[in-house]
């Protein structure tokens, strides 16, 4: 049965594409009767005729590949593209590490472990560039025993 004419109508009336029409499979003798867009638009208003929802896409794959990312999977050599550089500029990792170290700086004067003078010290080191990381320097205080 041939309702190519209906559907078109009925896409024109319900102002979608003919894909997104749904025709109820068992009134097909009914559609195949309407000949004029009044009799399509009855169709519609009986609920033979309907506009099927628009289609999403689903983000379930990428939301789990998210969830596996931050899990540490998927980030090793031959997902990589570009040098580590590339993927966390020196800028940014600087910045993410001399205020960790800042921090701790600040928690240790406050706690009085240190003095301000040492503070001062440690501080210009951190700027210098003279820690790697906050363990380095926790490391540095204990060696140096600079820990009240």
């Amino acid at each position: 049965m041939n309702l190519r004419f209906q559907r078109e109508m009925a896409a024109k009336i319900l102002k979608c594409g003919k894909h997104r029409i749904w025709i109820d499979p068992n009134a097909l003798d009914e559609v195949a009767g309407a000949a004029t867009k009044d009799d399509v638009r009855e169709l519609i208003e009986t609920g033979v005729i309907k506009r099927k929802p628009v289609r999403g896409i689903s983000r379930a794959r990428i939301n789990k590949r998210k969830a596996q990312r931050r899990k540490g999977r998927r980030r090793g050599h031959g997902r990589r593209k570009g040098r580590a550089t590339a993927r966390m500029p020196r800028k940014r990792a600087w910045i993410m590490r001399i205020r960790a170290l800042r921090k701790r700086l600040r928690e240790l004067k406050s706690e009085g472990k240190i003095d301000t003078r040492t503070y001062r010290l440690l501080y210009r080191k951190a700027k210098g560039g003279e820690f790697r990381s906050v363990s380095h320097l926790n490391q540095y205080l204990e060696v140096h025993g600079m820990l009240r």
